[in-house]
């Protein structure tokens, strides 16, 4: 080296440290460099805080005299306290290293590799200098530590309980322990060491504890516990106290699998995790395994203290953060188990939104990724039960094979697999009676319990579940086999399960569900009385809002009946009418549950002529209502409406049997409650608010506000993707409650108590102020049309010779009739039509007519409206004939020579249109035609063009024309016609879809214009559409009473009177029809003179139309031809 060392000096920077870890695996609070120059002191670095590289960056310098001494000695040391240090810490590695190997590397930073400490090599990145003269005095060697009693002991502490965990040798663990507490005695309370002496021998306990050397856990908890108290939030050691107080729970608990020490640390958690950052070493090494622990062992607490307690821990785990799947599933069961117990539909929604991040963030791979995809699944299971969405179902099962996939056999979760996809492949038979579901259900389930012999804690679960898919077969098939095995599983399973078990009453109604089946085959009275009594027990486990009280009242209400059914005591069947009607009304069951009770309630309450069929009705339309109201989408609403076995029939049901009991009134209203519920459903948001608006603007607004941000919201079909999917039904369901509970606040205002209830009588009956309307009800029960006169009570006509059978047969024959005229020639006489509508007149209409003639004295060519329901919607009533000729060769008078026929959806649809006539605008008419719909879309049609200008020629010069045909003639420019003009005549190809309804639609140059196209516009200014296209005014197989088809959707959208048609048109005969309508229509107004144009005259004109062609135009092809509305 040049010159010499005398009075020379050397400026040390110690810059940073890599791969830095204590030997004893123990997380320090710091790390910090001590150097020591023989017979000149010591000198300290800070202490820095590892990172979670095992880093760390000091930038420390001190000024070292190189003359004194050939060489130093440099130790990387762990302290456990950040602040104040107790003893001199722990000796990660020491090196003496000369002054020439400090000076070798001129001004440029050099790194110093230690000794290795678990097979990796610690280093120092250095900088030194030479220096003349010490001119830094603050960074310079002071005198050696202290030696102390407290110190000594301290580092001999250190020293022993880090051999004793390398070599786990008690006494060193003894000797660890006796030290610490010698310093603890020497640091009483008050002393400034007095926290860190409590915690290292605390940390000497808990290690001791850990390997079962010592079992006094509570005095080492304790200890941590007084220690945290000594350092609250801001002090230098408050965070390694916290995770020291953890790690002492978690142990605890591991080893007690008690609830309350996990509980606590997980309160301890969330003080800890905001105050402890990412990228620390104490984050990474320590705190995450320990909150990692917390979360995987947390007991599932539905509580809202306990959900609270994992939001809070949800939010500490930030997206990226690797414990947030976890933190998510945490929170999802606690959620789906509150769902359980309490049925808000909000909690399994969260919790399936949760469940679904977790899935996203465990891409396949992952190893907690089939557990996810379980829970997911599961939750999704417990939706479709509560709200009856099949997507729901059928992604769960999606899901469940993937987690068997992934849990193959001899995997630890195999069981849970096979059990857990038996279970929603159940579901799904259930629903769709697909017998390979079942089989293969049952098969799952035989395996899952071979993996779970006599002694496996699942045993019980696995044997009820296994005999739950046996009855369910058993139900379906009645092989006795799996009735006598099911309750043998079911007995086994009852047998295992403990008192204190949560789902033991569903193994008690399980069993006594097996027990009735047997009993109603064998008639052994002992069956149906343990039957009874299990579902008592089960009730009476239940705290009174518990969703599957439900279930139990339905269990014990087929207990009852089967009794009642076999021994014939009436009190039997009161007491099962009660548990009916407590099912049904119980608030926290899914409404599909109490859906399928109510309906079975109404069918057995008819079967025994029970007096509570009405109310159980009632109850039917009231939750179909609510059910259906909570679908987002117009599609999954029609779908809820179809999704359960005889609620067809349920509205034509309804009004028989409260015609057979002489309660007519009720008849109407129940029958409108019940038709037409995707219509009325759809109109409540679309309720004139005049009246409202003189009461009360403000709650008039925030309603109009909120109903138009629910017609946005309903869409039709809703996302395909399910997340997305299910954010949209929570926000539309947000919106509904807000829009419900206006209503509910409006309902309070005098003179609006009824606002948007269901229509009474005295509502209704408007429908028929300018003539009578004829409800003819087709029901499984009885037959027979009800009149709703212009004013006093309706009027019964029984129709004795008709039944639900014949009119479907009947219908059956119109169809196959119509369409064997359509290939016969014009003048070919159409003999069978002319059987089926003296049919028609004889049995159905002669009976109604006698009434309206003898008791309404009503004048011929009055107006009447039929509003035909079920079977009787696909039989054109209005063209009832005789075909008789009178004995002085007159003909005897058809319907139509008798009164002018129009239709009615539901009364509450003319109503409507009533009350929007008095807004009344300037007339414009648009002509819309399509006579060359493109390729695949139909043939030409060639009349279409010839037909738009025999219409433009009749109409009115007063009104504003405007004609769209051709290329002009697309969906968008025919949605602009309709909502620009008052008027239109659309002539095309028109097709009805009978999977779909909605789908129906007209067919343009580019794309269909659909029903739901013409839904979503509200026209309130429109008055008349002619559909001269097919099919426009039938409606669907499925539905018949929603009476779902294009005519009804311009009605609703706006049009007050509509003509629609029933079948195919030929369109090169229909012209003839359009000709001699308009004519008639608009003959007061030739020449610009007279009245107004007035679209209340076309059911005349049309009568008056279809006499007038008869010598031109076939008789089917003057039938289909109906009008709608006013």
């Amino acid at each position: 080296m040049p010159g010499g060392l005398e009075e020379r000096y050397i400026r040390l920077e110690v810059m940073s440290g890599k791969n830095l870890q204590v030997p004893s695996g123990r997380i320090p609070a710091g790390v910090y460099v001590s150097i020591t120059v023989e017979s000149r002191g010591c000198w300290k670095s800070a202490i820095s805080v590892l990172s979670s590289d095992r880093s760390v960056v000091w930038g420390n310098t001190v000024t070292l005299p190189s003359h004194t001494s050939p060489a130093l000695s440099v130790e990387i040391r762990a302290s456990y306290e950040a602040g104040r240090m107790l003893g001199s810490g722990k000796v990660i590695r020491k090196l003496q290293m000369s002054w020439d190997e400090l000076l070798d590397h001129g001004d440029e930073p050099f790194d110093v590799s230690f000794p290795p400490v678990r097979n990796v090599c610690p280093s120092l990145t250095l900088r030194a200098a030479a220096v003349h003269a010490c001119d830094d005095q603050d960074n310079t060697l002071s005198d050696s530590l202290v030696d102390s009693d407290i110190t000594r002991d301290t580092d001999a502490g250190h020293a022993r309980l880090a051999r004793y965990m390398r070599s786990r040798m008690v006494f060193l663990l003894n000797d660890a322990v006796q030290h610490f507490q010698s310093v603890l005695d020497q640091c009483p309370v008050g002393h400034p060491d007095h926290a860190a002496a409590l915690t290292n021998l605390a940390y000497a306990r808990l290690e001791g504890y850990i390997q079962n050397h010592l079992q006094d856990i509570d005095t080492t908890t304790s200890l941590f516990h007084e220690s945290l108290a000594l350092r609250p939030q801001g002090h230098p050691d408050h965070v390694s106290s916290l995770y020291n107080l953890i790690t002492a729970l978690n142990w605890r608990h591991r080893k007690e699998s008690t609830a309350v020490y996990i509980h606590e640390s997980a309160l301890l958690c969330c003080k800890l995790l905001p105050l402890c950052p990412e990228g620390t070493y104490l984050r990474s090494i320590g705190v995450d395994g320990a909150v990692g622990y917390v979360i995987k062992t947390l007991p599932i607490d539905a509580s809202d203290e306990g959900i609270h307690l994992r939001r809070n821990i949800l939010e500490l785990c930030p997206v990226g953060q690797q414990l947030r799947p976890r933190a998510l599933r945490l929170l999802a069961q606690a959620l789906r188990t509150r769902f359980k117990q309490c049925g808000n539909i909000d909690d399994i929604d969260e919790a399936i939104q949760l469940h679904r991040e977790a899935v996203c963030l465990c891409s396949k791979g992952h190893s907690d990724r089939s557990r996810f995809l379980n829970s997911l699944a599961l939750s999704l299971v417990n939706r479709f039960r509560n709200q009856g969405k099949l997507n729901d179902l059928d992604e769960a099962i999606t899901l469940h094979e993937e987690s068997l996939h992934l849990w193959p056999v001899g995997h630890e979760f195999h069981d849970f697999a096979l059990d857990n996809l038996g279970g929603a492949l159940v579901t799904r038979f259930n629903k769709r009676g697909d017998i390979d579901d079942i089989t293969r259900a049952i098969i799952l389930r035989r395996e899952a319990l071979t993996l779970c012999p006599p002694g496996h804690p699942r045993r019980d679960t696995i044997l009820n579940n296994l005999a739950h898919a046996l009855i369910t077969r058993y139900d379906k098939s009645y092989v006795s086999e799996d009735l006598n095995e099911a309750i043998d599983r079911y007995r086994e399973s009852h047998l295992l399960t403990r008192l204190d078990n949560p789902e033991r009453h569903a193994i008690l109604c399980s069993l006594s569900r097996a027990l009735c089946s047997r009993f109603m085959h064998t008639r052994k009275n002992g069956d149906v009385e343990e039957a009874i009594q299990l579902c008592q027990e089960a009730l009476a486990s239940l705290p009174s809002l518990h969703p599957d009280k439900c279930r139990s009242h339905a269990r014990l209400q087929k207990a009852y009946l089967s009794r009642y059914c076999i021994q014939h005591n009436p009190t039997d069947l009161s007491s099962a009418i009660e548990h009916f009607r407590l099912s049904s009304i119980h608030p926290t069951e899914g409404f599909p549950q109490r859906i399928i009770l109510a309906i079975e309630w109404a069918g057995q309450a008819e079967i025994y002529q029970h007096e509570s069929a009405l109310e159980a009705y009632q109850m039917c339309f009231e939750l179909f209502d609510s059910h259906v109201m909570s679908r987002s989408s117009i599609f999954s609403r029609r779908e809820a409406a179809t999704a359960f076995h005889g609620a067809q029939s349920l509205p034509v049901d309804a009004a028989s049997c409260a015609t057979r009991r002489d309660n007519l009134r009720q008849a109407v209203e129940l029958l409108e409650q019940g038709r037409g519920q995707q219509w009325s459903l759809a109109s409540r948001l679309r309720t004139p608010l005049e009246d409202l608006w003189s009461a009360n603007p403000q709650l008039s607004q925030r309603l109009s506000e909120l109903s138009k941000h629910l017609s946005h919201a309903q869409g039709s079909t809703g996302s395909t993707d399910p997340a997305a999917a299910d954010r949209a039904a929570t926000e539309y369901r947000r919106l509904t409650g807000r829009w419900k509970a206006a209503v509910a606040e409006i309902r309070n205002l005098r003179a609006f108590s009824r606002f948007l209830l269901p229509p009474s009588y005295e509502d209704l009956q408007a429908a028929a102020r300018q003539g009578p309307v004829i409800i003819l009800i087709a029901s499984q029960y009885s037959c027979s049309a009800i009149i709703v006169p212009t004013s006093g009570d309706p009027h019964n006509v029984p129709l004795p010779s008709v039944s639900l059978t014949e009119l479907n047969n009947l219908k059956d024959r119109f169809a196959r009739a119509i369409r064997h005229a359509s290939v016969m020639g014009p003048k070919v006489p159409r003999n069978d039509l002319i059987v089926l509508l003296r049919t028609v007149w004889n049995e159905i209409m002669l009976p109604i007519v006698n009434v309206l003639e003898n008791v309404l004295k009503l004048n011929h060519r009055s107006r009447i409206w039929l509003c035909p329901t079920a079977a009787f919607t696909s039989i054109p009533l209005h063209a009832a004939h005789p075909f008789q000729t009178n004995a002085d060769g007159s003909k005897e008078p058809c319907l139509e020579d008798l009164y002018i026929c129009s239709y009615a959806p539901t009364l509450s649809a003319l109503v409507r249109s009533r009350q929007m006539m008095k807004k009344r605008v300037t007339p414009s008419f648009a002509t819309i035609g399509q006579s060359q719909p493109g390729a695949g879309k139909g043939k030409a049609l060639l009349a279409v063009d010839s037909e738009l200008e025999l219409v433009h020629k009749f109409v009115p010069a007063t009104a504003k024309r405007i004609t769209i045909s051709g290329d002009t003639a697309t969906r968008a420019g025919a949605l602009q016609a309709l909502e620009e003009n008052t008027w239109v005549h659309l002539a095309c190809h028109g097709k009805q879809d009978p999977a779909q309804p909605y789908d129906s639609h007209f067919v343009m140059r580019d794309e269909h214009l659909t029903l739901l196209d013409i839904m979503e516009k509200d026209i309130p200014r429109a008055e008349f559409a002619f559909l001269s296209a097919c099919h426009t005014a039938v409606g669907d197989e499925k539905t018949p009473d929603e009476v779902i088809h294009l005519a009804a959707g311009l009605q609703f959208s706006g049009f007050k009177s509509v003509i629609g048609t029933l079948w195919e048109v030929n369109d090169a005969v229909a012209k003839h029809v359009v000709e001699a309508f308009y004519k008639y229509m608009f003959m007061d107004l030739k020449d610009g003179k007279g009245v107004v144009m007035d679209c209340s005259k076309a059911a005349w004109a049309l009568n008056c139309a279809t006499h007038a062609v008869k010598t031109k135009v076939p008789l089917e092809q003057r039938m289909v031809f109906i009008h709608i509305g006013v």
